[in-house]
């Protein structure tokens, strides 16, 4: 799918430009509506949305600094292809900080109110589930991170979260769509916020570690399915892969 095929809205003058623009291709990159590889042009997005080139420029910048849109001489803009290997990285500094999250969390307690927050939260992933309501899911699985990243009072936390999650959140929004998945990611959900409100520091570092670890499955099957969405694999990027099929 390309821009053209997408109904996007026009832009609301009173807020700005660039960040609109930002978000909502950011969102339709992550959903897989622009699938990788799919070209995308300023002047195209620019017209359809009812905004000038510069905000549009402004959009494309920060998409690139993110690595989900790749500009090449004489060929135009393209939406990145998915890396293998910086899907590995990404996991590996998503689970890091999470780890961190839960420990420090588990450790020092939690309030009242973000209890409350998360057990709300809970209530609506488990509709949304039941619902198979997927985009609904992954905005509340979002959420669910992020009043936890929050909750440790370390403002920088979940900006660096939600920055690495750019890249594994192309691939979760796929494995939602697996029969029963999100009715899986609610339990483990569940069951991660209760060991962090028991104060089972060790049990939620576990859980939050395989919970993390199971975007591997989406990616795996993405890959037979989907080649021609993904980078060719560098030699060190096939040298991981081995290691975790073996594993």
């Amino acid at each position: 799918m390309s821009v053209r095929d997408l109904e996007l809205p026009r832009i609301d003058t009173l807020h700005r430009a660039g960040g609109q623009i930002y978000g909502l291709l950011r969102r339709h990159i992550q959903s897989m509506q622009l699938a990788p590889g799919a070209s995308i042009s300023e002047s195209e997005v620019a017209s359809m949305l009812g905004a000038s080139r510069t905000p549009v420029r402004e959009a494309f910048q920060k998409l690139r600094e993110e690595g989900l849109i790749k500009t090449l001489p004489s060929r135009g803009s393209f939406v990145a292809k998915l890396s293998r290997e910086r899907i590995h990285e990404a996991q590996f500094l998503r689970e890091a900080i999470e780890v961190a999250v839960v420990q420090k969390l588990a450790t020092k307690g939690i309030s009242s109110q973000v209890i409350a927050a998360l057990e709300g939260n809970l209530q609506q992933q488990k509709i949304a589930a039941e619902n198979e309501d997927f985009q609904g899911f992954h905005a509340l699985d979002d959420e669910f991170h992020g009043l936890l990243a929050k909750a440790t009072d370390l403002m920088r936390v979940e900006a660096a979260l939600d920055r690495e999650k750019a890249h594994l959140d192309r691939l979760r929004g796929i494995s939602l769509r697996v029969d029963g998945h999100p009715t899986v990611l609610f339990s483990e959900h569940q069951a991660i916020f209760k060991a962090v409100v028991a104060g089972e520091s060790d049990r939620a570092s576990q859980l939050v570690r395989e919970h993390c670890q199971s975007i591997f499955k989406a990616l795996d099957a993405l890959h037979n399915q989907h080649r021609d969405y993904f980078d060719e694999l560098t030699p060190s990027a096939v040298d991981r892969q081995n290691r975790h099929t073996e594993q």
